[in-house]
């Protein structure tokens, strides 16, 4: 693959929360890109600022020479790489496909060896760091894949990510995501129960953050998430129901590995009652729906 420069054609699968701002960072850096999304409405901010639309995978490939994507669930995924009409149905030899879903590591692999058949590279590229890091380019990527298909597309990923960190084989970006989604399970519960246990204190939710997001509990969540609980502002930075996703990929692997994984178990249990009761489409924050039901609070 060729440096890349401002003439270089991307492709881009999945425009929702993540995507549509991921996309509008590479557009507003000079890059032309070619998109496509299950619904073309998500897409209309894209188009608006200069995207070409296709309407397939295939088409994108076809149209472009390093196709990223980030799409919902691992079957998602499946359809738009290996599908009758994907993008390996239409990836030219030399390519570069990036996915940056959070996806099964088995399927990343899959992915890779395909691509190998046709000279393709392959990357799975998965991030952290939710809308806000999307809109500022401040995501945290995880790189698995060929060290020298990662490093011709470095340029693009520092528009999207200052925290790039190339992990190794295919399959090694999707590993060191489950350990991102492992974490923040387990302090996501923390700190919608600190939340609870502050009110029932009677303390100032805002005076009581201040306080200890300076000291040993300071987190990314607590900075980002803890000030939309207080707000009651339960829209999606990420999914309920694709958190519920990545912590059953997770406890799937380390079932294959022998681990016993209590935490993240209950803490998927305690997602899957907030998504019960219908809030799979709010953002991860709205575990504290989920905590608030279980000790009698009036929503």
């Amino acid at each position: 693959m060729k440096k890349i420069t401002k003439d270089t054609k991307i492709g881009w699968i999945g425009t929702g929360v993540m995507g549509a701002a991921m996309v509008n960072r590479l557009q507003e850096s000079g890059y032309s890109c070619t998109v496509y999304n299950r619904t073309k409405a998500k897409a209309k901010a894209c188009i608006a600022k200069g995207a070409t639309w296709v309407e397939t995978p295939q088409k994108v490939a076809e149209h472009a020479e390093i196709i990223f994507t980030i799409v919902g669930f691992p079957q998602d995924v499946r359809e738009v790489y290996l599908g009758e009409d994907g993008v390996l149905a239409g990836a030219k030899a030399g390519s570069i496909l990036v996915d940056m879903t959070t996806t099964e590591p088995s399927l990343a692999q899959e992915i890779y060896q395909a691509g190998q058949k046709q000279q393709v590279s392959t990357i799975d590229a998965p991030v952290s760091g939710g809308d806000i890091g999307a809109k500022n380019g401040g995501l945290s990527i995880m790189v698995g894949g060929d060290r020298e298909a990662v490093d011709t597309i470095m340029p693009l990923f520092e528009i999207m990510g200052k925290n790039i960190v190339y992990q190794g084989e295919a399959g090694s970006g999707q590993h060191t995501k489950m350990c991102n989604q492992i974490t923040i399970a387990g302090t996501m519960i923390g700190v919608c129960e600190c939340l609870l246990y502050a009110h029932r204190a009677g303390l100032d939710l805002t005076t009581m953050l201040q306080s200890i997001s300076g000291g040993a509990a300071a987190c990314w969540t607590l900075d980002n998430l803890a000030p939309r609980v207080v707000d009651r502002n339960f829209d999606p930075g990420f999914y309920v129901e694709h958190f519920i996703k990545d912590m059953g990929i997770a406890l799937t692997e380390a079932n294959h590995m022998g681990l016993a994984l209590p935490g993240l178990a209950l803490v998927k249990q305690l997602y899957e009652a907030v998504k019960a009761q219908g809030h799979g489409k709010l953002g991860t924050q709205a575990l504290t729906l989920g905590l608030e039901a279980l000790n009698g609070f009036k929503n």
